[in-house]
């Protein structure tokens, strides 16, 4: 019996499931035939033009993008606009988009936990619960755990180390003494308030606003914030090889010509 796109789907909803998305987002099976064979499966964080280029290069049945494409509804589809033109391309040479996003994010084995875990936290747990979740590893929005007592500046070395960064940027005293942390991946500074409710020092994210920022330190939490991309694009990659191993009748990769689009000049 061949692989079919929606056995890979089965795949991704059980380790996403999708009735953890936030209410706006727009997840699941976004173009595509359930229906087709599936043997060439690519990960990324976002479609963008070179990632359609690799795809459509490489044969690809499926992308799993961490992003929606599309994420809210099109009038029309034309070239006029890029993300419309992706779609068209797409569709053109039968390249089916998943996405699971926040339900990624959330889920137990996601993205929050994944970076919990590379940060060495311990009593690890949802910064927001799941309410209809009450097993013992529940799923949720954020994570926060503790660690032994240390700095905000040991906490931006291991954050660092795990995501393979030259530096971070941050809010806050790096001498700082930290026990409990919190981080909310992509733009979390919504999450600040929960983090001070749960008692946290510091919280991770990729990228907060500036009013963010000047909460932190007027809470006196320390902000690390590792960038957008940094915060997410690793769990793409342990995606796909979850999937690989998954299913043997696969090839999967993440996305080679994807990078981060911010680049950094030196004066």
């Amino acid at each position: 019996m061949p692989l079919l796109i929606e056995h890979v789907c089965q795949s991704l909803a059980a380790v996403a499931p999708l009735r953890l998305a936030e209410s706006w987002d727009n997840v699941g099976l976004l173009i595509g035939d359930r229906q087709r064979d599936c043997r060439r499966v690519m990960t990324c964080l976002t479609i963008t033009p070179d990632v359609v280029a690799e795809a459509t290069d490489q044969q690809v049945d499926l992308i799993v993008a961490h992003h929606p494409l599309p994420f809210k509804p099109m009038a029309r589809l034309t070239t006029d606009s890029t993300a419309s033109g992706m779609v068209l391309e797409l569709a053109a040479h039968r390249i089916a988009v998943y996405s699971a996003h926040t339900a990624f994010d959330s889920a137990r084995r996601g993205i929050n936990q994944q970076l919990a875990e590379g940060l060495q936290l311990t009593d690890i747990a949802p910064l927001l619960p799941d309410p209809a979740d009450t097993s013992e590893t529940p799923d949720g929005s954020g994570r926060y755990g503790r660690v032994a007592a240390t700095t905000l500046e040991q906490i931006m070395r291991r954050a660092a180390d795990f995501l393979k960064l030259p530096k971070v940027r941050y809010v806050g005293d790096p001498d700082a003494a930290v026990t409990k942390v919190a981080l909310a991946c992509g733009s979390g500074g919504s999450f600040l308030d929960a983090a001070r409710r749960k008692g946290c020092d510091c919280m991770l994210t990729g990228e907060s606003n500036f009013h963010a920022c000047l909460e932190a330190q007027s809470q006196g939490i320390g902000l690390i914030l590792v960038g957008h991309y940094a915060s997410e694009r690793f769990a793409m990659e342990q995606l796909a090889d979850h999937l690989m191993q998954e299913h043997d009748e696969l090839t999967v990769w993440a996305s080679r010509s994807e990078s981060d689009p911010l680049r950094q000049f030196s004066l």
